[in-house]
């Protein structure tokens, strides 16, 4: 069994930020694989479904992203599910945007759902670490940019990202099949 988690702040406020590519990627790996939904459990969204014939959890989780640990804590311990099984999608922005790494364990480089998961489940879970890439100008704080919304000429870039994402989850899942 797989837990993935997406991270992300709930909102429409948010819906299309760049702090929220991980509830975008996880929204297109749901819906290529046909994921149903369970509903609010674990303070999160949460779906079900298969990959590769692996049950997978997939989570939203409903908490702002400096909390997103305790629904990591609350899934991982209902299912008995160990880091190594645990796949979070999150933005990055030591990472271009259109590029994804691929990484499991490792330190959080300041990324406050990181550091909440890492308190409670530990390090040693899989990243797939979505670039979104630092403000251009300096002056722009980095808490502001990555709540700013992509910008409508990157949107296609984000769509590709998104496809490598799927595709990265696929391979994790697929290696252990």
């Amino acid at each position: 069994m797989y837990l993935l988690i997406g991270l992300g702040n709930f909102g429409k406020e948010y819906a299309k930020t760049r702090h929220n590519f991980g509830f975008l990627a996880l929204d297109q790996i749901v819906a290529n694989h046909g994921f149903g939904s369970l509903g609010k459990k674990f303070s999160s969204e949460v779906f079900v479904g298969e990959i590769f014939n692996k049950k997978v959890i997939a989570l939203k989780p409903q908490t702002y992203m400096n909390n997103s640990g305790i629904a990591a804590l609350e899934a991982t311990k209902f299912y008995k599910i160990s880091p190594q099984n645990v796949i979070v999608l999150h933005d990055e922005i030591d990472i271009p945007l259109g590029k994804i790494k691929t990484k499991i364990g490792g330190g959080s480089a300041g990324h406050n759902g990181l550091k909440s998961i890492d308190s409670v489940i530990g390090k040693e879970y899989w990243r797939i670490r979505l670039g979104v890439d630092r403000p251009k100008n300096k002056e722009f704080e980095v808490a502001d940019y990555v709540l700013s919304k992509f910008a409508s000429e990157e949107l296609s870039v984000v769509a590709e990202v998104i496809q490598s994402a799927c595709s990265a989850v696929e391979d994790l899942i697929k290696l252990d099949a």
